[in-house]
C-alpha cells in the first residue's frame, strides 16, 4: 500500500467510548503535523459514520493548535444530524488529549437540478510546465507520489497562484478516497498567496503563517489520478490575517470544489 492511501485511512478505535477513529501519524516527529493530514482524516472519519447512499457536500474546519507530525491523532465523531436526503457530523480531532480542530461536515443524497461551473479555457496545459513540486519544503508529505507543477500569473495586476497536481500512485476506483486526497493536498502553503501579493512567501519565514480556518463545498467528483487544477486569490488580508478563495478544477475544465481559506499572515517583528 502507498504511503498516501495508508494515511487517509482511519480505523474504529475499540477501546474509547463512542465513534472515535484513529489516524495515522506522517512524521517525522518533532516537526508540525499537516493541517491537510487532519482535514482528510477528520472528512474520513465522519465518511465512516453515514450511510452509503450520501456523499459530503462541504466541510468547515478550524485549526485549534498545532500538532505534531510524529504523533497519531484521534477523531471524535458526533452524530448532529441525521435526515432523508442529508446529515451533520462534528468531528474533533486529539492528540494525547489536546484538541487540534474541530469540524462541520454536510452530507447528502444526490438530487437533480440546475447545474453549471465550468471554465471554457484553462490558461496553461500542465505538461508545458515543469515539475516544481510545492512553494516551500514539505517533510510530512509523501511528495514522490504527486506531480505538482505550479505557476503564478500577475498578468491581470492581480496575484493568481496556479498549482496543477496529479496522484502518480495507483489508485482505486474509489470516489471518496479520490475526495480525501483533493481536501489532502490543497492545504498545502494555501495561505501562500497572501504573502506573494506583497511580494514575501512561507517558504522565507518573514512573517508568522498557518491555516486557521478553512473550508471547502464539493461540487463533483475528483479525479485524483488526473490533472487538476487549484487556482487560488487573495481577496484581501487585514489584522494579521488574509483569506485565500481558490477553485478545484479538473482537466475537462469543470470546477469540482470551491474553497476558502483564513490564515495568519502577521509580522514577527516585537512577536
Amino acid at each position: 500500500m502507498s504511503t498516501l492511501l495508508r494515511l487517509l485511512q482511519v480505523r474504529p478505535d475499540a477501546g474509547a467510548e463512542g465513534e472515535v477513529f484513529a489516524g495515522q501519524a506522517s512524521g517525522p516527529a518533532g516537526k508540525r503535523a499537516y493541517g491537510g493530514l487532519l482535514a482528510a482524516q477528520s472528512l474520513a472519519a465522519a465518511c465512516r459514520t453515514v450511510g452509503a447512499d450520501r456523499s459530503p457536500t462541504s466541510m468547515h474546519l478550524q485549526f485549534l493548535r498545532a500538532g505534531d507530525a510524529g504523533e497519531p491523532a484521534d477523531y471524535r465523531v458526533h452524530r448532529i444530524y441525521d435526515g432523508r436526503t442529508a446529515s451533520t457530523r462534528r468531528v474533533e480531532s486529539h492528540e494525547r488529549g489536546r484538541m487540534l480542530t474541530t469540524a462541520t461536515v454536510s452530507f447528502a443524497t444526490e438530487l437533480t437540478g440546475p447545474a453549471h461551473g465550468r471554465r471554457p479555457v484553462l490558461w496553461q496545459d500542465p505538461e508545458t510546465l515543469g515539475r516544481t513540486g510545492p512553494p516551500g519544503p514539505a517533510p510530512s508529505l509523501p511528495l514522490d507520489e504527486f506531480d505538482i507543477r505550479i505557476a503564478d500569473d500577475k498578468s491581470s495586476g492581480e496575484f493568481v497562484r496556479q498549482m496543477w497536481w496529479r496522484v502518480t500512485a495507483a489508485l482505486p476506483d474509489d470516489p471518496l478516497l479520490h475526495t480525501l486526497i483533493a481536501v489532502y493536498i490543497t492545504d498545502l502553503y494555501g495561505i501562500d498567496p497572501a504573502l506573494a501579493v506583497h511580494g514575501h512567501s512561507m517558504r522565507s519565514r518573514s512573517h508568522r503563517s498557518g491555516t486557521t480556518d478553512s473550508s471547502i463545498w464539493f461540487h463533483r467528483p475528483v479525479c485524483a489520478g488526473e490533472w487538476n487544477l487549484l487556482e487560488s486569490r487573495s481577496p484581501a488580508a487585514a489584522r494579521g490575517r488574509g483569506v485565500i478563495t481558490s477553485s478545484l478544477i479538473a482537466a475537462d475544465g469543470m470546477v469540482v470544489a470551491t474553497l476558502v481559506q483564513e490564515g495568519l499572515v502577521a509580522d514577527r517583528a516585537g512577536t
